[in-house]
Parts: C-alpha cells; sequence; structure tokens
C-alpha cells in the first residue's frame, strides 16, 4: 500500500467516485474521462471530472478567476457543466528542468524544485481531499483522472496523483493502456507487478485504446489477458482520426502540409510553451496550413509567424536566439512577412523583460533582465500576482485605417500572466475588453502585432481578421464550439458502442472497493 497517509478521511469512504488510471503518460486518460463524463451527461446523470494533480502547461481559467488544467476545463465542457478549481486542485506548471510552479485551489503560491515538492505532498494532500468530498457532495458520479502512470516507483512516497489518492479514498481503478504504441500486454502486466497487493486489488478492468486494425486479431490476446490477471477487457477502443480535442500537454506534431493553403503559419516550439491548445483552431482550418517548428533547424517560409505563450519567457527568449530564430524574424519582417505574439510571445516582441523577484527565474540566475526582440516599444516587469480571467470585448486588428471600425468583431479570450507591460509609445491595441481596456498592440508599420488574450482564434471572426492584415482572405472559420461537440460526441459515441459499460456501474457505489 501506498506509503501516504492523510488520516483517512471518514467523508470519502462514502464516495461515488471512479478512477481512470494510465499505464503511461498520454494513454488516453483525459479523453476516457470526457467521454465517461459526456456518457453520464446524456443520461441526465450529475458528473464532475476530477485530477488531483496535474502537471501541465496547458491551463484554463475558471469562472472565478482561478486556473485549472485545460483537459479538466474540457471535461467539465463534456460534462455540461462549469469548471471549477475543485476539478484540479494541484496544477504544477514546469518553468525548468527541475522546477515548478505550484498552483492550489486555482492560485499560484509557490515556485518548488521537484525534491522539495515532495516534502509539501502533505499540505498538498490537504487541498486535494478536501476538493473532492466537495465534489462527492455536490456530484452523483465523480470520474477522477490519474497522472502518468501508478507504477513509477520512484515517485510513490507521498503519492496523490494516482494510487496513493485511490487507497486513502477507497476508489476503484480502470487501467488504460495505448496499444498504439506497441507492446499492450507488457504495459498492463509490468503495472500490476509493480503495484502492492492493495493497490493491485483496486483494478477492477482494462480499457486497450487506439486500436487499428480488425479486432479479431487481438482476441486470443484479450482472452491471455483475462485468463492471466482474472480481471475483465471492458472494451478496446479505436484509433479516432481527427479529434478536435486540446491536448493535456503534448504538441500534436501529426499536421500535414496543405499544398493549396492560402496562409502559411509558423509556430516556434519553446522548451516551456504553454497553452499551445491556442492554434487548434487554425490548424482546423482548411485554406490555413500551420506548422510547429522545433530545434534544431531553421524556420519554415511563411506567411506569418505566431510566437506563443511561455512558462518562462526569458529562457525561451534565450532559447529562441540560440536557434538564430531572432535572426530569420528579422529576414521574414525585411520580405514583408507578418509576427504576432501571444502572452509570453508578445512579451518577447518588447524591449526589456524584468524579472526582480525571481518569479521565473532560476535563484542562481544572476540577471534580473533581458532584452527583448525590440519590436514594439513595450516594457514588462514580472510580478508575484497572476493576472487571471476571462476576457470579451472587440478586436481591434479589424479596424483598417485605425480610425473608422470597418467591422464590429466581439471576441473572447482568457489572460494567464504574471507580466504587466507597459508602452513606451502610442500604438493602436489589439482588442479592447468590456470594461474599455485596451490589450495589446499593432506597430507604427503594421507588420508586429500581440497580445495578452489567449484563446483568440476561438472566435471564428478573429481568424478572419487575422487572415486579412497578412494581406489574404479566407473563408468563415468554422466554429470551434462545434468543432469541439462534433469530437466530443464522435469520442463519447465510441465509447458507447465499445465498452462494456455495464461493467462500470457497479464501480460507482459506494462502499469500500478493494478486496483485502
Amino acid at each position: 500500500m501506498s506509503s501516504f497517509d492523510s488520516h483517512n478521511p471518514p467523508s470519502t469512504r462514502q464516495n461515488r467516485g471512479l478512477m481512470i488510471q494510465g499505464t503511461s503518460s498520454d494513454a488516453g486518460k483525459s479523453t476516457v474521462v470526457a467521454a465517461l463524463c459526456r456518457v453520464y451527461a446524456r443520461r441526465g446523470i450529475s458528473v464532475t471530472p476530477f485530477k488531483p494533480q496535474n502537471m501541465a502547461l496547458n491551463s484554463a481559467v475558471t469562472g472565478d478567476g482561478g486556473e485549472i488544467g485545460r483537459a479538466q476545463a474540457v471535461q467539465a465542457q463534456a460534462a455540461g457543466i462549469e469548471p471549477s478549481v475543485l476539478m484540479n486542485p494541484i496544477l504544477l506548471k514546469p518553468s525548468s528542468d527541475t522546477g515548478a510552479q505550484i498552483i492550489i485551489l486555482g492560485k499560484a503560491l509557490h515556485q518548488l524544485e521537484a525534491k522539495d515538492y515532495h516534502a509539501y505532498k502533505p499540505k498538498a494532500a490537504a487541498a486535494v481531499f478536501s476538493a473532492y468530498q466537495q465534489l462527492c457532495s455536490d456530484f452523483t458520479r465523480v470520474v477522477i483522472e490519474g497522472a502518468g502512470s501508478p507504477a513509477e516507483v520512484n515517485l510513490r512516497e507521498g503519492d496523490i496523483a494516482n494510487m496513493g489518492f485511490a487507497e486513502v479514498a477507497d476508489v476503484p481503478v480502470v487501467l488504460v493502456a495505448d496499444i498504439d504504441r506497441g507492446g499492450v500486454f507488457a504495459q498492463i502486466i509490468g503495472t500490476l507487478e509493480l503495484l502492492s497487493d492493495s493497490e493491485r486489488a483496486r483494478v477492477k478492468g482494462f480499457i486497450i485504446n487506439k486500436f487499428r486494425g480488425d479486432i479479431a486479431l487481438l482476441q486470443n490476446g484479450l482472452d491471455w489477458l483475462e485468463a492471466r490477471t482474472g480481471l475483465p477487457v471492458i472494451g478496446v477502443l479505436p484509433f479516432l482520426h481527427g479529434l478536435d480535442l486540446a491536448a493535456e500537454d503534448a504538441v500534436n506534431q501529426q499536421q500535414p502540409v496543405l499544398q493549396d493553403a492560402r496562409i502559411r503559419v509558423v509556430v516556434p516550439v519553446w522548451p516551456r510553451m504553454s497553452n499551445h491548445d491556442d492554434f487548434d483552431p487554425l490548424r482546423a482550418h482548411p485554406q490555413i496550413d500551420l506548422q510547429f517548428a522545433y530545434a534544431p533547424g531553421p524556420l519554415p517560409a511563411a506567411d506569418l509567424i505566431i510566437l506563443p505563450g511561455s512558462k518562462n519567457v526569458r529562457a525561451d527568449l534565450a532559447f529562441m536566439r540560440d536557434q538564430g530564430w531572432d535572426k530569420q524574424l528579422q529576414k521574414h519582417l525585411r520580405y514583408g512577412g507578418k509576427v504576432l505574439g501571444i502572452c509570453g510571445g508578445y512579451q518577447m516582441l518588447g524591449r526589456v523583460i524584468r524579472d526582480p523577484l525571481k518569479i521565473e527565474s532560476s535563484a542562481h540566475d544572476c540577471s534580473e533582465e533581458s532584452a527583448g526582440l525590440g519590436y514594439l516599444p513595450l516594457e514588462t516587469w514580472l510580478s508575484e500576482e497572476k493576472i487571471l480571467r476571462n476576457v470579451k470585448g472587440q478586436c481591434l486588428l479589424a479596424r483598417g485605417d485605425n480610425t473608422a471600425l470597418k467591422q464590429t468583431i466581439t471576441a473572447r479570450g482568457y489572460e494567464i500572466h504574471a507580466g504587466r507591460s507597459t508602452l513606451q509609445e502610442p500604438l493602436a491595441a489589439f482588442f479592447r475588453n468590456e470594461e474599455g481596456e485596451d490589450d495589446g498592440a499593432i506597430s507604427a508599420d503594421n507588420l508586429v502585432a500581440g497580445t495578452y488574450w489567449h484563446g483568440l482564434f476561438q472566435t471564428p471572426e478573429v481568424i478572419t481578421a487575422v487572415a486579412n492584415w497578412v494581406g489574404t482572405a479566407v473563408d468563415s472559420a468554422p466554429s470551434s464550439e462545434a468543432l469541439f461537440e462534433n469530437a466530443i460526441n464522435h469520442l463519447a459515441d465510441s465509447v458507447q458502442k465499445h465498452l462494456r459499460l455495464d461493467l462500470l456501474e457497479p464501480l460507482f457505489s459506494n462502499g469500500n472497493h478493494s478486496n483485502d
């Protein structure tokens, strides 16, 4: 059994939770949880997602101004409910190879090295179980997502993300494995072998994900697995092509080049790139060829280069310069290309980024500021208090001559940033929110623009406005909301067809779920 002990909170002994764990990261836990939330919501069941601890650079802002993992916001939408900080009480946002910002119940509290976080886990656990207890009181069913793999033996001490949570909360576990990686039976058996007896007893069945081909060719392996473990294969989910759901953290690199595209967009990928799901609506547009550019290597030719967000802006800016991408950006602009910066990318376009409080910088970094790229007269200071808010307002990029509004575009987005930026010279703004506050800037030569608004491309008209700014007309973009609903319904339909949902029903009952 896990060595973690949270004094066995009595209210979690009467629960309605089922935990979906995986044999590895990206096995399909997030999508299975989202699908189950939609399946139960369709049945009129009050259901909520829950992930005790998440490590991701893709995040979302809740209605009350908290920050949670993007995957939990997607799952909440699948359940037909508003996202809440209770759904992801602990969010870790890596800022270096060994350090991360800790966000507890939606608020950034600490920047800790990995070794120090393990000592902090008992405090984090209190937030986890408090949130879980509240969700159990508010909803009929709680579909819980694990993190990574429960078989990571080096992380077992004080675990609150996988079996450590399941043991204390007394919830059953279903294990998801990705057959597309290969070695699916070794994944499952190896995971079980590395669990303690009481943890192994919590596993009630398996879901095999991302299968391609004839299921009949897999049947003898499924029969062997059930005989070997004494547990059922709850179902085999097929590989679903073109599933337009926001990834939890990993950038989806499977993007074919569109030979007949009207606009070519390139997004350089930093080590601490954040909220890359900003670009999903562009990737979905049939006339926009969006490619992510990876180091080492040059930036491909493009009409528009978009500098994405970053969890460590100064470090990622240095990384950009190390690749020579700053020089390529100069050449791109010299030939009339356009550049757009979002959040951290917007800060990079300015003159200077200052971090005297070491908000993102390493404690061993003696410097307190970095020179920006200098394309906007912008100065940025990093502050201890984050700005977290959902925003709505007018996209001013559609003004044309900056004096007469040629098109009124009402856009939505959200802000997540520690930086406070000030323009040193007057420039046209990119957005104006409902409170009349201007955001972002458009350079005097109209080649460079930036904004703090994430999610800007979720508004189809903003895509049209950006395309016009680049100098090319594109057809109206498909609705991001419609794309999401189609994707989540497609996923839920697949789960209903291929999983034995009747085997899950008794797992949501109250009481002790272990067999020991």
